[in-house]
């Protein structure tokens, strides 16, 4: 891939102007949504049931539900009369007493005083005091993490042009095609090949795959003989009978796997599944993957284990705020702050945890760097003699000007990263050996033949 391609893909699957509008559009929605009705409701479905009279005492005492989300307690043959209207102190008996509504209350009209930002719960069993929640304090954050995590999942359905985890995703894939080229120096149309989903690569004919799997095949040759695929060649295990798709993820995963590490073949797989996430926007899991192993987790993961002990302190000290009665029972809203908070640092520490790939062991990866140097060395020392044969072969003050430009030559294209060039470079030394050793053999025969004739 040359940096013109790469700067283009790059810009192409940049974030802009609208991504951000529209996630901030969709948290806006969404956080009304969850603040202002499925908070509501959730906290009433938990608390109600929970400290509402039980069923025989029920039998003795009303329990109805009034207009929105307000319970309480009335006379038996007044539950009738009291369900589906406005609570008002004529209606109940004040032992029983569940609002979660955005509503103001006064003790005149409704038989109790609560504001349009509190929710308000009496029972015998919460004590004497009635439990006022501040939903600003104790539910806001959660339902704006709800909000968020709900804004940035529907974006993942969008196309690149619209959504912000979509445009994410795809510059992820574009970015981890480019280091897996840099990790194995292999060209762009070997690494295409290696991430192809199956069913693509299954399309394929055997001549388009021959030479690459080939090339990668020669590559990974190394000295270990614990790795079945080592001392077999190339032509000894791909055939006209050979499916394509079998012999990519068992042998050539195993052998990158083995030259390389396991990070690059695991670089591979998900990609080559983050492409069905870019065909089919419903294989969201697969691109998540990519992103958060290959992007989140090592950019992040320091990041997100300090605010999980930081959340860690914050419910530390509000607990022992509580302990010493600075916060009184009758409010625990900032209690339900610092316990939220918490609950979803250790989420998203959980979640980080889970993408977070696994060290190789030490060994492993001494031995791979010592094959790898091995191989390396080999391959020098080849040129390195083909070098020596080129200059014997090149004699006076003209050809020792030749000599150190050719050298310097073949070193640059030698020790470049393509691949193509390497091998063009390798076929020019050849050719050029020949012909000076042509040169040179007729050159001594003709001085031979006239120093006979003289």
């Amino acid at each position: 891939m040359t940096i013109k391609n790469f700067s283009t893909r790059t810009k192409k699957y940049r974030n802009s102007l609208q991504h951000t509008i529209l996630l901030l559009v969709l948290f806006i929605v969404f956080f009304w949504i969850y603040f202002f009705t499925i908070m509501p409701n959730l906290i009433a479905s938990f608390v109600v049931p929970l400290f509402q009279p039980t069923m025989r005492q029920q039998a003795k005492i009303g329990f109805a539900k009034f207009q929105g989300l307000a319970w309480g307690s009335t006379a038996k043959e007044n539950v009738a009369q009291a369900t589906g209207k406005e609570i008002s102190q004529k209606l109940i008996n004040k032992e029983y007493i569940f609002d979660f509504s955005f509503h103001s209350r006064n003790e005149e009209e409704n038989g109790y005083v609560k504001s349009s930002g509190e929710w308000y719960a009496k029972a015998p069993v919460l004590g004497e005091e009635p439990i006022i929640l501040e939903p600003w304090i104790g539910f806001a954050f959660l339902a704006a993490v709800f909000a968020f995590v709900t804004s940035l999942l529907l974006t993942m359905f969008m196309p690149s042009s619209l959504g912000i985890m979509a445009v994410l995703f795809d510059r992820q894939i574009e970015n981890t095609k480019v280091k897996l080229r840099l990790q194995t120096g292999f060209a762009d149309e070997i690494i295409e090949l290696l991430i192809m989903p199956d069913d693509k690569l299954a399309e394929k004919e055997l001549p388009e795959v021959r030479s690459a799997f080939r090339m990668v095949w020669d590559r990974t040759m190394t000295e270990d003989i614990a790795s079945p695929f080592q001392s077999a060649r190339f032509e000894d295990v791909f055939d006209e009978d050979t499916d394509i798709v079998f012999f990519r993820n068992e042998a050539i995963y195993t052998r990158i796997k083995e030259f390389f590490s396991d990070f690059v073949v695991i670089e591979i797989i998900d990609i080559k599944h983050a492409l069905l996430w870019r065909r089919n926007r419903f294989h969201v899991p697969k691109g998540f993957r990519l992103y958060m192993s290959h992007y989140f987790t090592e950019k992040y993961s320091n990041l997100v284990t300090g605010l999980a002990y930081g959340g860690a302190a914050l419910l530390i000290v509000a607990v022992g705020i509580r302990g010493l009665k600075f916060i009184p029972a009758a409010r625990p809203s900032f209690i339900l702050l610092a316990i939220t908070l918490e609950f979803t640092m250790l989420s998203l520490l959980a979640r980080t945890l889970m993408y977070t790939e696994e060290e190789e062991r030490m060994d492993k990866m001494l031995k791979k760097m010592e094959d790898a140097n091995r191989s390396q060395l080999e391959a020098l020392r080849g040129q390195q003699a083909d070098i020596h044969q080129l200059s014997n072969a090149l004699v006076g003050q003209t050809a020792e000007i030749i000599r150190s430009r050719v050298e310097n030559a073949i070193e640059e294209y030698m020790t470049s990263g393509d691949q193509i060039q390497r091998v063009v470079a390798e076929e020019i030394a050849k050719k050029i050996m020949f012909q000076l050793k042509e040169e040179n053999h007729s050159t001594r025969y003709k001085s031979f033949g006239g120093e006979t004739r003289r």
